[in-house]
């Protein structure tokens, strides 16, 4: 499961005053207390949304904040309650308390809604508080203040896509060219120590999940390198994108690389071996001129049992090819293995 996490602050209106007024009207010469009482704070909700897929859908705010109830007016006249202010989450987002780590709701259906903080009640004004005792009150009350809190939003994300394969194999970098994730890319092996996502969005305005998962060694169900954290990872998407470095700087043999790591999957366990896999032959532009791709290109194929498709993240030679691939795989795919934890009942949101 990878999880998205942002912190917002949210605040509900405050209550509008009640005011003293007095009933001033021709030939009613004792009129009598005629204070309206001030408006209610709006409220803040969140509402499940499924047009957004991830928090950077959303729209950049750190504050959600709801309208102020207006004061009361002569006459006995109400002020107008504060408008409710309304944030858009993606379908599944989990509520905590930011400052106590309690949950407080899963937005898990479809314009599910949650009060995550209430308004102020308005102020009386002195016509609330006329008696056979004392008919002409001069009190009124003020609003009632809003309420302010933190709230950690979690999003538990299963991707539909897993690049896979050797540190340094170029993951990140593919990663980086189709989305707009901005995972750390380097010359050397390890630079991605925990997973990164990204959108990938298609001409057709279909999308996926694609994660970045950290390079996978030998010997990595029994706890190597980055051992089963990594393995985790990869049993929680529905695609396989196995990245093989076919002209190696370590000099290695790339077939004896993939096998490698079809053998860790197949050790690991939990029928990964079996999931959807498409293989890609990365680096394209750095391939040396002196050495023709085709022999070993052909030799992975064998190897795999299947089409190789040669790309360059760089340049992006090949890469519409591997992405009409990749819809045809997630089409024919069966469901994700994993789903968010939903059992718990939602509360509601804390306020005056």
């Amino acid at each position: 499961m990878f999880i998205d996490e942002r912190v917002l602050t949210i605040r509900s209106g405050d209550g509008g005053d009640g005011i003293v007024s007095w009933r001033r009207e021709k030939r009613v010469p004792r009129g009598g207390p005629a204070g309206g009482d001030g408006g209610r704070g709006g409220d803040v909700y969140l509402v499940a949304d499924p047009q957004l897929t991830t928090f950077g859908d959303m729209e950049d705010i750190r504050l959600a904040r709801a309208e102020n109830g207006e004061r009361g007016g002569p006459n006995k006249r109400h002020g107008a309650n504060g408008k409710h202010r309304y944030v858009n989450v993606p379908v599944g987002t989990t509520i905590y308390d930011n400052e106590t780590g309690r949950k407080l709701v899963d937005l898990a259906e479809e314009g599910q809604r949650y009060r995550a903080a209430r308004g102020g009640k308005g102020g009386l004004g002195n016509a609330r508080f006329a008696t056979a005792i004392d008919q002409a009150p001069t009190r009124a009350d003020p609003g009632k203040p809003g309420f302010e809190r933190k709230v950690r939003m979690e999003l538990r994300l299963l991707a539909d896509v897993g690049l896979i394969g050797l540190p340094n194999a170029g993951k990140s970098t593919l990663l980086s060219r189709l989305s707009a994730a901005t995972p750390r890319i380097a010359d050397y092996p390890f630079t991605t120590l925990a997973p990164h996502l990204g959108i990938v969005e298609q001409p057709d305005f279909t999308r996926f999940v694609i994660a970045d998962l950290p390079g996978l060694i030998e010997g990595a169900h029994e706890g190597q390198g980055l051992g089963d954290r990594f393995l985790r990872h990869v049993e929680r998407t529905r695609v396989l994108v196995h990245l093989v470095d076919l002209f190696p700087t370590d000099g290695s043999d790339p077939v004896a690389n993939y096998r490698m790591i079809r053998a860790e999957l197949a050790a690991y366990g939990r029928a990964l071996d079996t999931r959807t896999e498409l293989v890609l032959a990365t680096k394209a532009d750095c391939w040396p001129p002196d050495s023709p791709p085709e022999e070993a290109l052909s030799r992975l194929a064998r190897a795999a049992d299947r089409d190789v498709y040669p790309v360059s993240a760089v340049t992006g030679a090949g890469l519409a090819a591997f992405l009409e691939a990749v819809a045809k795989a997630l089409a024919a795919a069966p469901p994700a293995p994993d789903v968010p934890d939903r059992s718990e009942r939602p509360r509601e949101g804390a306020g005056p």
